[in-house]
């Protein structure tokens, strides 16, 4: 880390000031929210695809597809649940490791025994209803990228293991509930399509697969996911430029880019090791991540220069504090991408953004000399 970039500092202050909020946050898991459409269980994760609408030719029939515009009259509470768990957990987990406050550790683990631990409320660790259809479909295996908000979840139960709050005993419950969802996304039809999906949904796939075997130690998981991530996501999907032309042809190419790219720089965070890192990885054409960063960084400094389509929704809503920009700037040195990190927006408010913005907690991430504890 640069010697004079002090990122517990930096967000000490953001993330004790929300942790005392958070504190007083009871959980809310899948169970407190029910949908008559749902053909699941009220254990059962539901949500409905964001851009399916109500067909004004075929009224009462099959919903159809405006890609980029999300229709607001969806179910969406156990998104916003999921959110709203990453968000907390995220915050506490940041606080304890800042301050050493098991007050801090006993509230993320509050959360963590409600969501995988508590027969009463816990989730079941499948996803057959994620991204329904009104008249099409029940669930799909797109639905798998709505539980890219576990990946911090699953980090910060990482980094409790050793807190009084946090018992080996309910360390393991939680280990075994992401073993157990981490081996669904392998076998079940959904998640394995999901994982050779060749755009943002392969990679989102990845960055789940590897938060859960991290914390579950996993490492023919992890060594399979680096492979995936140098012959299909940089030799396959990465254009010569740096760019992802599957996202620039969205008609949110903008966000559907960031969203990538940090899928990709959160991918390359947590699966790199010392004989096999990510981030230093490129092809003999040059396309790697840092090509990648170079890319996308000029219209992140500067959203006035994109040269590329306007996003059809939110396109105000972007740039913010983008976790590509702070992890490649770490592992390139340019302190450029730091500083240009530290003047965008950390909390951004509005849920699209929130949820194409999985990782936003770096202490989770990044090893720091300004923590107190390490995990």
């Amino acid at each position: 880390m640069n010697a004079d970039f002090q990122l517990a500092a930096i967000e000490r202050p953001r993330i004790l000031d929300k942790a005392a909020r958070y504190l007083l946050q009871p959980p809310r898991t899948v169970t407190a929210d029910r949908c008559a459409r749902s053909q699941g269980g009220a254990h059962d994760y539901f949500s409905e695809g964001d851009y399916w609408w109500p067909d004004l030719e075929n009224p009462g029939g099959p919903y159809i597809r405006r890609d980029g515009e999300t229709n607001p009259d969806l179910f969406y509470a156990h998104r916003h649940s999921l959110v709203r768990l990453s968000e907390i957990v995220g915050t506490l987990v940041s606080a304890y490791l800042l301050t050493g406050d098991e007050t801090y550790s006993a509230g993320a683990a509050a959360h963590l025994r409600a969501w995988f631990l508590d027969p009463e409320t816990r989730m079941n660790p499948s996803l057959l209803y994620g991204q329904a259809i009104q008249g099409r479909a029940a669930g799909r295996s797109i639905g798998v990228i709505d539980t890219i908000h576990l990946a911090e979840v699953a980090r910060g139960a990482k980094r409790l293991a050793g807190s009084a709050s946090f018992s080996p005993a309910e360390h393991d419950g939680t280990r075994a509930w992401f073993r157990e969802y981490l081996n669904w996304i392998n076998t079940h039809e959904y998640g394995t399509t999901e994982r050779e999906h060749p755009n943002n949904h392969g990679v989102c796939w990845s960055l789940q697969a590897a938060a859960f075997a991290d914390l579950v130690g996993d490492d023919a998981q992890l060594r399979w996911v680096r492979e995936q991530f140098k012959a299909v996501y940089v030799h396959g999907m990465m254009d010569p430029r740096g760019g992802f032309p599957a996202e620039l042809a969205r008609t949110k190419p903008y966000g559907y880019s960031l969203f990538v790219l940090d899928a990709m720089a959160g991918l390359a965070q947590i699966a790199s090791v010392p004989e096999d890192d990510l981030w230093s990885f490129r092809l003999p054409d040059g396309r790697g991540m840092e090509r990648a960063m170079a890319f996308l960084y000029p219209y992140i400094q500067d959203k006035s220069a994109w040269p590329f389509a306007t996003d059809v929704m939110y396109w105000d809503e972007w740039p913010v504090r983008h976790p590509s920009l702070l992890f490649a700037g770490l592992a390139f040195g340019k302190r450029e991408y730091l500083d240009t990190w530290t003047t965008l927006e950390p909390d951004p408010q509005t849920f699209e953004t929130l949820r194409n913005l999985p990782l936003r907690h770096p202490l989770l991430w990044v090893e720091t000399n300004g923590t107190s504890t390490t995990a």
